[in-house]
C-alpha cells in the first residue's frame, strides 16, 4: 500500500460529475458564494455564524487555515466542484487527524440545497474515503450526526458506517447543545 507523504494531497480526485480539490485561497469566491446561498439550508446543522463569517476576508482566512491544515497533515479539506459548471456544490473535510496507535479522523460534509437528492455526496465520499484509507493510511473515519438528520444517517449507512453510540450534548449547533449519533467506518484491510 502506498502512503501519501504528510501534506502531499492529490491535485484533484475526479468522479463522473465532480472534481474534489484541496481547499486553498484560490477558491475564495466559490466558497463565499456557496456559504451565502446555502446559509439558511446549512444553519440547522452548523454553529451560529456571525455576519463577518460571510465576508471575503473571513472566507480567505478560513481557506488559508484549511490549506495550512492540509499541508501539515492535520486535515484533508476538499471542495466539491461541478465538472460541468465549475460551481462549488459542497465540501468534505477529514479533520482532527490523529496518528500513532489511533490512525483516525473525523468526517464532516455539506451539500448545496439545489444539488441534493442526486447522489453527489455519495459520489464524492466514496473516492475521498478510499483516498483517506489507501493513501493517507488511516484506520478509522468517524462521522457524527444529529439524530433528526435522516439524510446523513442514510448516506453514512450506505457508505458502510456503523453506529457506535449516542453522545449527549455533543456539539453546540445553531446556538444549542445537541445530541449526536456516533458512527465510524473502519479500514478492514489496513495493515495491522
Amino acid at each position: 500500500m502506498t502512503r501519501a507523504r504528510i501534506g502531499v494531497l492529490p491535485r484533484e480526485i475526479s468522479t463522473a460529475r465532480l472534481k474534489l480539490v484541496p481547499a486553498c485561497e484560490q477558491f475564495v469566491h466559490e466558497l463565499r458564494e456557496y456559504s451565502i446561498v446555502n446559509r439558511a439550508h446549512l444553519q440547522p446543522w452548523e454553529p451560529l455564524r456571525s455576519e463577518s463569517f460571510f465576508e471575503t476576508e473571513s472566507v480567505a482566512q478560513r481557506l488559508s487555515a484549511m490549506a495550512h491544515n492540509n499541508k501539515s497533515g492535520h486535515a484533508v479539506h476538499l471542495l466539491l466542484i461541478s465538472q460541468e459548471t465549475g460551481e462549488m456544490v459542497g465540501d468534505c473535510n477529514f479533520t482532527n487527524i490523529v496518528r500513532g496507535p489511533f490512525q483516525a479522523c473525523h468526517l464532516g460534509f455539506s451539500l448545496a440545497k439545489r444539488f441534493e437528492r442526486r447522489g453527489l455526496m455519495r459520489e464524492a465520499l466514496t473516492p475521498a474515503i478510499a483516498y483517506i484509507f489507501d493513501e493517507i493510511g488511516l484506520h478509522r473515519v468517524m462521522a457524527n450526526f444529529r439524530p433528526e438528520n435522516v439524510r446523513s444517517a442514510q448516506l453514512l449507512e450506505r457508505l458502510g458506517f456503523e453506529r457506535e453510540g449516542l453522545a449527549r450534548s455533543y456539539l453546540r449547533i445553531n446556538g444549542v447543545w445537541v445530541d449526536h449519533v456516533l458512527t465510524s467506518l473502519v479500514n478492514e484491510i489496513a495493515e495491522h
